[in-house]
Formats: structure tokens, sequence, C-alpha cells
């Protein structure tokens, strides 16, 4: 949805970029051992190492009363339909990987979506894959392979058509004169203020959508970079991603725990959210250093889409650099990922997940970074908010 970060607070470490080097290589016999690179680990899931390397590609979530197998169907679907496209042929026109072309993604992923239909099991698609397909790894933040993962989503909110007192705080639409808009574009600070109320004074006048109640959650929409809206007569309605000004991602997490206002262990979105709660005069101080703007747009109860123009699937969809990374192309996270336990709490567990790369975001950048999509409203915001760790991810594509 070309959005910038769902979690803000585990931002902190610096990807490598391309640096001339390939950032995937290919890796015929995959292996991963996701608790060996995170050291100590709170997670409830006690699978050893030899465990976790043979669970590549056990995707266990496709089957069951809950499986989303045919949401893995759409999702592929929504990859070919991309594949087609001349912004597809243009993208791997000058693919840098070798062997790695729009045809042989196009060709993998049906393929992959005959296997995913014919298989009874997370076993048989798995055996079916390690024998038709060859895995390509990224190379990391370290080149040995490591991942960072985060985690987004497309949060709920209140808001109104109109302003009020109680709703004052605006989500604007890209001005009509944005184009013309010359270097250096202003930051966040002189468009709507410290405040956040002061965009009727600058070039953000006239440009109000939807004004929002909660200064935070504003910020979230821009954030996350789409929304579900109820709006306060009664209806809803979403917004996307319109636009940005163009100011690298600055984590206002990491500012916080520059500053000492919350330790390692507050650094999740909750704990963030919890931080501004008790201390709402500090938005002011740390929201302007978030010098990017991002604009909206109301989509009409629409998908949130991803940076390729098709819409995310929860669970099926990832964001990476797309300036690195193959757009629409079958991939496989291996990761410790939060679950909801009977909506009350939260665990971790060490999954393998078939995935499209569909989307990408201004914080989103080399290949040690990826961004999963964990759907729309509260679980998901609470799973988004506290996913982050090392993990290994990887393209799959058919051999020959």
């Amino acid at each position: 949805m070309i959005k910038t970060l769902a979690l803000l607070s585990l931002n902190l470490g610096i990807a490598l970029g391309f640096n001339h080097q390939a950032p995937l290589r290919l890796n015929a016999e995959p292996s991963a051992n996701v608790r060996a690179d995170r050291g100590s680990s709170n997670s409830t899931n006690n699978t050893n190492s030899d465990e976790a390397t043979s669970s590549i590609g056990f995707d266990d979530q496709l089957w069951g009363k809950s499986g989303d197998k045919l949401a893995m169907l759409k999702s592929i679907d929504r990859s070919l339909k991309y594949l087609e496209t001349p912004a597809a042929i243009k993208a791997y026109q000058n693919y840098p990987i070798q062997g790695i072309g729009r045809d042989r993604v196009r060709r993998s992923l049906v393929r992959f979506r005959q296997l995913v239909n014919s298989s009874k099991s997370a076993g048989e698609l798995q055996a079916a894959v390690k024998k038709e397909f060859v895995f390509y790894q990224s190379v990391g933040k370290d080149n040995k392979g490591t991942v960072q993962f985060t985690g987004y989503y497309e949060p709920i909110y209140q808001a109104s058509r109109t302003q009020t007192a109680e709703f004052k705080y605006p989500l604007y639409k890209l001005p009509a004169n944005f184009g013309s808009w010359k270097d250096p574009q202003p930051e966040r600070l002189l468009l709507e203020g410290a405040d956040g109320l002061q965009g009727s004074k600058s070039a953000l006048a006239g440009n109000e959508i939807f004004w929002m109640r909660d200064r935070f959650e504003a910020i979230l929409v821009q954030i996350q970079g789409s929304a579900e809206l109820n709006l306060t007569d009664g209806s809803k309605t979403t917004v996307g991603f319109a636009g940005g000004t163009n100011f690298a991602y600055n984590s206002i997490g990491k500012e916080l725990a520059k500053d000492g206002k919350v330790t390692p262990s507050q650094l999740t979105l909750p704990g963030i959210i919890r931080y501004f709660r008790e201390n709402p005069q500090e938005l002011n101080v740390y929201i302007p250093r978030y010098k990017r703007f991002i604009f909206m747009k109301e989509t009409f109860n629409g998908e949130a889409m991803g940076s390729i123009n098709v819409p995310v699937t929860p669970e099926r969809s990832i964001a990476t650099d797309k300036s690195l990374m193959p757009p629409g192309a079958l991939a496989l996270v291996h990761t410790e990922l939060p679950y909801s336990v009977d909506g009350r709490s939260i665990q971790q567990k060490l999954v393998s997940r078939y995935v499209l790369d569909q989307d990408t975001g201004s914080a989103i950048t080399g290949p040690g970074r990826v961004d999963y999509f964990m759907g729309t409203g509260k679980i998901a915001g609470e799973r988004a908010g506290v996913t982050g760790g090392p993990g290994h991810l990887y393209y799959l594509l058919l051999k020959g």
C-alpha cells in the first residue's frame, strides 16, 4: 500500500544497501535457524534448530477449518494479473539477477497455484515445492541471510467529513499543484505546525478530506498508508496512499528511545501509543521529527492496495525494497510471528509462510527488510505492533 512502516519502534537497525552486490543468491538447499539468529528469546515456541530447518516450506496455515487456502489462491491471481501489465514488463526488463525474469516468475506462480490446489497437506506441498522449485535467498542485512521482519496492518478509526470540536486533526488529499513543489520541500512542521492544527495556514489549506479526533491515529493512517473509517454520519469508507513529500522515513519510536523516553521493552507500537496517551504534550515534540508528510485519497470501501497496484492479502502479502526484489513474485518467509490466542493474548510462533511480494514502503530499504501484512482491525494491529525480529526470505522459481 506504499506505506511507510507499521511498527514505528523496531526500525532501529540500518539495512545494507545494494552496493553493487546481488540482493539474492541461489540456495538450492535452504536452511534457516531463526532462534540462533535471535539469541535469547521470550518466545513460547520451543522448536529446536533441526526442527526449524526442516520446517522450511511447511505452511500449515493453508489447511484446516481456519485455513486460508482460498486467500492464497486469490493473492496468486492478483500477482498474475500484475505480471501482464506494462508496469511489470518495464520492471523486469532490466532486473539484475540472472535467471529471474517476468516469464519465469509467471510460470512459477502458475505451477505453484496448481500445487496448492492439488496438495492435500502442508507436507505434500512442501515436498512438491522442494522437488520442482529452486530457492533464491535474500543476502539479508549482513550478507548472511539475516532479514529483519516487521508487520503492518490497516487500522479502523472513527472520523468525520467535517471539522468539529471533537474531530479536528485533518487527513489531506494530494494538492493539485504538488507536482510543482520545489526542493527542498517543506517539512511536516512547516506544513501542519507543532500541534498538527496549522494546515489552513500552509500549502495544505483546502485539501482536507477527513478529520480525526486523535492526533496519533491521524499519524498512524499516514504511516500505515490505508485505513477504514467509521464516519460520524453512520457510513463507512476507506482511504489509501496518494503521495508524499521526499523526506526519508524517520522512526518516531527511534526518537523516543534516543531521548530515553521509553525502554527497549516498551519499543512496540502498543508501548508507544501508551506513552503518548500518558504524555500527550510530547506529541508536539516527536511528531514533527517525522518530517515526511503523507497524503491520502478516499478509496470508497476499497481494499488496501500494494505498490504494484493490486490489493494486499492478510498473511499472504509482503513489502520489500522494489528496487532490489522481484515484484509480484512468490516468496517464502521463515521467522517468528505473533498470533492471537483466544483473542486475549499474543504468542510467538516459528512459521514458514508462502507469500507474494506485492508492496513496498519508504522504511523498507535494502535486502535485509521485510514488512508482513497482518490484515485489518484491532487484532491485526496488536500483532503488527509486536512483530519484529530476524528471519529469512526466499524467492521460489521453477527449475530450468
